[in-house]
């Protein structure tokens, strides 16, 4: 589905996803509408402007993700403000591009995101990572929670794969750098998100960060 309130652009972009291969099922004007659609049509990927009339992106994409926690929100939006990109990554979405994007980089951005793979555009997911950090709720010096037995145990390989998803890199880069297959990488980030109880990768980011693996390791 495709959301903005300015229909020139809105039809740009369904366009060049549907001349991509893409059924586009929906599209919306502004925020109500966009919830309405996007609830009835449960598309697996919602492309969203940020601000729109009678409800923002923000508001939208939280509606939609709690209608359907497996649908995938791409926030497609001319501001690249530090507030409305945490805004949209706390409210749900799991990618963010400026209007400056181009085409490739719009069809690319969905490509990963319809599979669960973060999206920013350069220079945002820093940002994103940076301040989930600060707002995480550990408090400092909480890393000896896991000797205390208050974190499930996870093993060496599935703590490398989950310090490599909260850096950002897809299934398939995880894949090539650990040399193992695309299959087994998903296999881990399962079971770990199995053993920390949490729902999709998005909460599973959240997590890492908060536990400080998207840090380069020093040792």
């Amino acid at each position: 589905m495709v959301a903005d309130d300015h229909p020139m652009w809105r039809d740009a972009v369904a366009r060049d996803l549907a001349e991509a291969g893409y059924d586009v099922v929906a599209t919306a004007g502004d925020g109500e509408e966009a919830v309405r659609r996007g609830t009835a049509s449960r598309p697996q990927v919602v492309v969203l402007d940020m601000q729109m009339p009678r409800l923002s992106g923000a508001e939208v994409t939280a509606r939609l993700v709690a209608a359907d926690p497996e649908v995938k929100v791409l926030v497609l939006s001319a501001s690249g403000e530090q507030q409305d990109v945490l805004q949209a990554v706390k409210a749900g979405a799991i990618g963010y591009l400026v209007k400056s994007a181009s085409r490739e980089e719009l069809l690319a951005a969905v490509e990963r995101i319809a599979v669960g793979d973060p999206v920013f555009t350069p220079g945002l997911a820093g940002l994103v990572l940076g301040e989930f950090r600060k707002l995480s709720m550990l408090p400092p010096g909480a890393a000896g929670a896991e000797a205390a037995g208050d974190t499930p145990r996870l093993t060496e390989r599935e703590t490398e794969v989950l310090r490599l998803v909260a850096k950002g890199l897809s299934y398939k880069q995880i894949a090539d750098r650990l040399v193992l297959s695309h299959r087994t990488v998903q296999n881990h980030v399962q079971n770990t998100l199995n053993k920390l109880q949490l729902h999709n990768r998005v909460e599973l980011v959240r997590y890492a960060i908060a536990q400080g693996l998207d840090e380069d390791d020093e040792g």
